[in-house]
């Protein structure tokens, strides 16, 4: 995926976001999702969390990006191996945050990250895009065996996507 394209579909996450956060009731939010054990708004605050996640991963690919590909691979074994762990505290994780941050929270949460990322795309050179790592493929369905640091900007559209099928709002089921 492209640079235009990736930032189109930032763009694109921010405003449906904000639909659903500002078409949700209460109630709507303490609805169980289908498919996970998470409430619609600790979904949400998942959902926003893969986006901050990517903030973190991004100097991760470009320094591993310019270190031999054994040295990430092995990290991503490493990784790997922690697989069950992880699952664990990614669920756990979504817990406070989508109980405690109120929806207007979350959606400046979500403004602010994605314009950051937005911001950090533009600047990027087709050289550092193409850089990259090794990841732990047991971790996220969208995670490949290498990921190049455009494919990391992409990323968080692809978890949001899947995620937002699995909420029961009324404007989720709307599509």
């Amino acid at each position: 995926m492209n640079r235009r394209d990736i930032d189109a579909e930032l763009e694109r996450v921010t405003a449906d976001f904000h639909r659903l956060l500002d078409s949700a009731t209460g109630a709507e939010l303490g609805m169980p999702t289908n498919g996970t054990k998470w409430t619609n708004k600790q979904l949400l605050f998942h959902m926003l969390f893969g986006f901050i996640l990517v903030r973190v991963l991004l100097p991760l690919v470009k320094s591993f990006g310019r270190l031999p590909p054994a040295l990430s691979r092995t990290f991503a074994a490493i990784l790997n191996a922690g697989t069950r762990p992880f699952h664990v505290v990614n669920y756990l994780s979504a817990l406070p945050g989508g109980t405690v941050l109120g929806s207007r929270a979350m959606g400046r949460l979500m403004d602010s990250t994605i314009e950051r990322l937005r911001r950090r795309l533009a600047r990027e050179s087709e050289r550092t895009l193409g850089l990259e790592m090794h990841f732990p493929v047991g971790w996220d369905p969208y995670f490949k065996d290498v990921m190049t640091v455009a494919d990391v900007y992409h990323y968080p559209t692809q978890h949001y996507d899947h995620h937002r099928r699995q909420l029961t709002t009324r404007r989720a089921l709307d599509i």
